[in-house]
């Protein structure tokens, strides 16, 4: 997904948390539980888990949950087993998506991306029939409010940025996985909160969709996977004008 894209369904999401607060906080907490169980509870050494506590603080988490979730993660409190996976699949029009999923239970979470996938138009492709068209990159937006171009620009050059593209509204920051902890600790002491701090994944070629009527299936069904309680993040490799996807998104 673009960053366009993205800038969109940002907006999209952050005017929909309350209805959803209970669904980013299960997502939160189970990535917290593996950083925490693969690199020990203390933040200050685990620049992953200093990164999704500053999620949780900018989602208005609260502070016994995150605790919780560290203790589950470090074998502190009881609980559950938590598995990372990716599920790959086609919307309509060709678009390939790349579903990342964080659940304690595999067999639900594909049955689900499956039966989504199917009632959306679309379909589960095997592993490794999209993914060699994507790029794990860090992205970072954030709001042309919050910080000037030349100020973010000499902080992006000196915390290992690859890439920063300027939009309209907003700065897409990119960057290698290996630097994104850095960055993030970076803009943290900028006093910069991105509207969006991610690992992602980005297409190397987009497929174009120009019908409406198919457009609002692919989003449609790309609203339904990311619903889903297992589901952390959707990514595309759509190309759709700007003025389609917020049509959808004002809907």
């Amino acid at each position: 997904m673009s960053g366009l894209s993205k800038w969109a369904t940002t907006k999209r999401h952050k005017a929909a948390v309350d209805s959803k607060r209970g669904k980013i906080f299960s997502v939160i907490s189970k990535e917290i539980m593996l950083a925490a169980r693969e690199s020990g509870g203390d933040a200050e050494f685990n620049p992953r888990l200093r990164t999704l506590v500053l999620k949780a603080k900018q989602a208005n988490m609260p502070a016994d949950n995150v605790e919780r979730a560290i203790k589950k993660g470090t074998g502190e409190l009881e609980g559950t087993t938590i598995e990372e996976l990716l599920y790959e699949g086609y919307a309509p029009g060709g678009v390939g998506l790349i579903v990342e999923v964080t659940t304690d239970n595999k067999n639900r979470s594909a049955a689900e991306v499956r039966s989504t996938l199917t009632k959306g138009g679309g379909n589960l492709a095997g592993a490794g029939a999209l993914s060699y068209n994507f790029k794990r990159k860090g992205q970072f937006l954030i709001a042309k409010d919050k910080i000037n171009e030349d100020p973010l620009t000499e902080l992006g050059l000196e915390n290992d940025a690859e890439d920063i593209i300027i939009e309209k509204d907003h700065y897409e920051v990119l960057c290698e996985v290996s630097a994104f902890d850095k960055l993030s600790q970076a803009l943290e002491s900028a006093g910069v909160s991105p509207d969006s701090a991610e690992l992602v994944y980005l297409p190397e070629n987009l497929v174009s969709v120009m019908e409406e009527g198919v457009v609002h299936q692919i989003l449609r069904l790309i609203d339904s996977l990311e619903d889903l309680e297992d589901v952390k993040a959707v990514h595309s490799n759509y190309d759709i004008d700007e003025a389609l996807i917020e049509a959808h998104v004002s809907k």
